[in-house]
């Protein structure tokens, strides 16, 4: 099969946009999802290097959520989480390719990026269903996301700080939610316009 025919074959319903990449053998399948998972634990340690701090809070806005998003949207549920735990736990073992440069296991924002494994669950799961397919879908694909980087990172936050609950959602919630939407409505274009693409050249 030609990687046109294996693209036109699996814009099918159930795929995402990593099933676009041909994979003719099952030994070659786990080749392409071995880098895949790679590529998408460095896209998120990259993407976290992008960060501003927020006054009067331990959390800074960074590019990590978006890139976790998009690889748990891009390479589905099992390779997206498999790409955030690879990260994390790089991460948490000394690799500094947290927010900052950081690493380890002592920080504030750890439930964020914990949250993001979870996430990235959440968001290929939904588009697994075609929830990347179209620009309303898309942004309720992320929102989902980004509701479960929050229900985990904001509690861990008031726990590893001593913060009430209140203060931790004001210090780690409120500041991003215009930068959230921001990063949704960058992946309302991108993600439905990738599948256009596909579309066209099978």
């Amino acid at each position: 099969m030609s990687a046109l025919t294996s693209a036109a074959a699996t814009t099918r319903p159930g795929a995402v946009l990593a099933d676009l990449l041909p994979a003719a053998t099952a030994t070659r399948a786990r080749v392409r999802d071995t880098a895949l998972v790679a590529g998408g634990a460095a896209l998120t340690g990259i993407a976290a290097q992008i960060a501003v701090p927020v006054p009067g809070s331990p959390v800074p806005v960074t590019g990590q959520t978006f890139a976790a998003l998009l690889v748990g949207a891009g390479l589905g549920a099992r390779r997206g989480f498999l790409a955030l735990a690879l990260y994390a736990a790089a991460g948490m073992a000394g690799m500094p390719w947290f927010a900052e440069a950081s690493a380890g296991v002592g920080m504030p924002t750890l439930g964020y990026v914990l949250g993001m494994m979870l996430a990235a669950v959440v968001v290929g799961s939904l588009a697994r269903r075609g929830g990347d397919r179209g620009a309303l879908r898309t942004a309720g694909t992320m929102a989902a996301g980004l509701a479960v980087v929050y229900a985990v990172g904001v509690p861990y936050l008031a726990l590893s700080t001593g913060m009430s609950l209140g203060e931790a959602v004001a210090a780690g919630l409120v500041p991003f939610l215009i930068g959230d939407a921001l990063k949704a409505a960058l992946a309302m274009g991108a993600l439905p316009t990738a599948w256009k693409l596909a579309g066209r050249k099978g």
